[in-house]
């Protein structure tokens, strides 16, 4: 039985660039998040308050929105468990990110210093992780790890040369 996914694909006969749509609302989430995220803990002095209001935003767009989509298509079921396991860890892990960047404001951070280190730190991490579970089939071109240096450099200078 065909996924919608390539039927979608045979339909078009070429790849959708529709997902660069979705990278950049990501982008602008994720660049909004730590001042929006900051603010708010600042206003309501107490980053446990913060990380609540992080867990409701999260319950409402990451629980209601997929099963009203699902229930739409037929209803919620079919979960592997496999899936279901690296998919709750992948949950998990975002939300563990979203407390160690309370954290890090709770600690003196600020949205400044704080989201360029872990949007900077973050992609690093997920090539060699990605590299990690999905083995290349040829070695990586030399001119990757120039990239790690220079990105590890771009966040330094960024940080450096932060407007003040």
């Amino acid at each position: 039985m065909e996924t919608s996914a390539v039927a979608s694909h045979k339909k078009e006969g070429k790849r959708s660039k529709m997902w660069i749509i979705f990278v950049v609302g990501a982008i602008l989430s994720w660049g909004v998040y730590g001042p929006a995220l900051h603010k708010g803990q600042v206003q309501l002095g107490n980053p446990l308050k913060a990380l609540l209001c992080v867990g409701l935003a999260y319950f409402l767009l990451g629980v209601l929105v997929p099963v009203a989509a699902l229930s739409s298509q037929g209803g919620v079921h079919g979960f592997s468990t496999g899936g279901s396991i690296w998919a709750g860890i992948g949950g998990a892990l975002g939300a563990l990110g979203a407390i160690c960047i309370i954290w890090a404001f709770k600690s003196g951070g600020l949205p400044a210093f704080v989201m360029p280190l872990v949007f900077g730190g973050a992609p690093l991490v997920n090539v060699l992780v990605s590299m990690a579970m999905h083995p290349p089939k040829e070695p990586p071109h030399p001119l990757l790890y120039i990239g790690y240096i220079l990105a590890a450099a771009g966040g330094g200078i960024v940080l450096y040369y932060k407007p003040a």
